[in-house]
């Protein structure tokens, strides 16, 4: 569904993805009831970034220009963020014309991870998510980019399918449904819990035999 311009407000956080992979009540606490609280891991990951978001940053190396912070969005997904690294390589054949650069480039976007490559697919659908923004702006086809992971100092070359892109536009829709209901998911516990950086907002395991309204209750009347 297309929006207008007055409606990017509303546009969900393209890094909402990774949350909602790893878990959906998280997501829903921190980009619907604005709740957040830092772990190690968010820290170093925010270490890890301010050495790769300079949005003012761009680096010409033969037939490479790299640009740093690069803002992104889809209208159709209704979604907006910032890709960590975008690589333009030149390509006369199959490129398309970058502002202010003279010949063809294809795109590849590379996001920067703190830790080593994970057992599910939430670091490759954030890349897809940017991957999709990248096509729908420069009207090309993106289907390759790269994850860097900082704890094996080495990338990992990612082919951004079809498939993939198909479950990003279904994960977006499931987010957007949640967004437009203000709909938090109810505690759904696992070993992933131990890693959340929200355990002390969420309390999974006190929300597991009693709701909220019964827990904010109780607190009241104490």
């Amino acid at each position: 569904m297309a929006a207008n311009e007055n409606e990017e407000d509303n546009y969900l956080m393209l890094s909402g993805i990774q949350h909602f992979q790893f878990c959906r009540r998280q997501w829903a606490l921190i980009h619907i009831e604005q709740q957040w609280s830092e772990n190690v891991k968010t820290v170093e990951g925010q270490f890890l970034h301010r050495h790769v978001d300079d949005p003012f940053f761009r680096e010409k190396r033969g037939d490479k220009l790299i640009v740093r912070a690069m803002p992104v969005k889809s209208r159709q997904l209704r979604i907006t963020g910032i890709c960590d690294v975008v690589e333009f390589i030149k390509d006369e054949k199959h490129g398309v014309m970058i502002n202010g650069m003279s010949g063809k480039y294809t795109a590849y976007p590379v996001e920067y991870k703190r830790g080593k490559p994970k057992v599910d697919e939430s670091d490759v659908l954030q890349l897809t998510a940017q991957a999709m923004c990248l096509e729908e702006m420069l009207l090309c086809k993106v289907d390759k980019g790269y994850i860097f992971y900082n704890e094996i100092k080495h990338r990992i070359e990612v082919d951004l399918t079809d498939l993939l892109k198909s479950k990003v536009t279904s994960m977006i829709n499931e987010m957007q449904d949640y967004y437009q209901k203000q709909y938090t998911p109810k505690v759904r516990t696992g070993p992933f819990c131990k890693s959340c950086s929200l355990q002390n907002i969420c309390l999974p395991k006190l929300m597991k035999k009693r709701s909220v309204k019964s827990y904010i209750e109780g607190k009241i009347y104490e």
